[in-house]
């Protein structure tokens, strides 16, 4: 396909001010943020957040109230032959029962107008090709995953959405989810993935737009959001002088804590001034160690107390 022919869907996805009002509950509330070509942006927030809502209005499932969902600058409805242009899984395939996976998908091509062997490569892309043959009805929620995603990537799009990929994968699976996504972003598509894997987005995703009760909470690069959290940052400490070394960080305006196996926990100085007021005090240290939130620490902290706009 020409790279004129991919321009409708070549650049962000653009939520801007999406609000959706279902009588007296607001799911979704004057929401806005950008997903960049180039990246996995993982999309988070607490059940009920409006994320399933919000990708709905992106894919024109779901009629908005107010503002706009577009795709390079397009609403999903106006773009011609869409599944050339954008992929998306918002649950585990669904197929008939008594149909092979390789039929499915070529039933599928028919249905889009897309070459036959389509089918073949994309049952190929996700690792499904020995179990080709193999009926649906025989096939685990893993497998229906792997094959939701061999039809969105049907149409070799540039765009892909998808909504809790990772469900019914074991270790292995969700790794090579990763490297496939990973990959996928390398060669310059937009990938938008909703998850509650909290650790597994902090491996995959190059940005995070949080949400909660339909609320816009943080949006940046994974790292950036996690460091944005200083208040987290602790440094942990070993010492057979437990004592001496809590009241001299305590003169420093340091907050000690243990942590129930032997160490302390500092917040309020950083490692070097630990170790400066240690060696000050004539205290003797085994460990010395900073520690930052993570992915999932920084969420939690983010989103706490925040339920679904009633």
């Amino acid at each position: 396909m020409s790279d004129g022919q991919r321009s409708p869907t070549s650049g962000q996805i653009v939520v801007s001010g999406l609000t959706k009002q279902y009588r007296n509950v607001r799911a979704v509330n004057n929401l806005s943020f950008t997903v960049e070509p180039g990246r996995v942006t993982g999309f988070l927030g607490p059940n009920g957040a409006g994320k399933t809502t919000t990708l709905r209005m992106l894919l024109n499932l779901v009629t908005p109230t107010s503002g706009t969902a577009t795709i390079g600058g397009q609403r999903y409805a106006d773009l011609v032959e869409p599944l050339r242009h954008v992929g998306a899984v918002l649950e585990a395939s669904s197929a008939h029962k008594g149909r092979t996976g390789i039929n499915h998908l070529r039933v599928l091509c028919a249905a889009a107008g897309l070459p036959r062997q389509r089918a073949d490569e994309a049952l190929a892309l996700v690792g499904l090709t020995p179990a080709a043959k193999r009926k649906f009805k025989g096939y685990s929620l893993g497998m229906k995953q792997r094959l939701g995603i061999a039809a969105a990537m049907l149409g070799d799009p540039r765009v892909l959405v998808l909504d809790e990929p990772a469900n019914g994968l074991d270790p292995e699976g969700i790794r090579w989810m990763r490297g496939l996504l990973k990959g996928l972003a390398h060669e310059g598509r937009t990938v938008l993935v909703s998850s509650h894997l909290l650790s597994e987005m902090q491996l995959l995703a190059d940005d995070v737009v949080i949400i909660a009760a339909g609320h816009l909470v943080r949006q940046g690069p994974v790292d950036q959001v996690i460091g944005s959290m200083t208040q987290g940052v602790r440094v942990r400490v070993r010492t057979p002088q437990a004592e001496a070394l809590v009241a001299a960080l305590k003169s420093q305006n340091a907050t000690v804590d243990g942590d129930g196996q032997g160490a302390l926990l500092v917040a309020g100085v950083d490692a070097a001034t630990v170790g400066r007021v240690a060696l000050g005090a004539g205290v003797e240290l085994h460990e010395l160690t900073t520690e930052r939130p993570d992915l999932e620490g920084v969420f939690l902290e983010l989103t706490a107390g925040k339920a679904g706009i009633r």
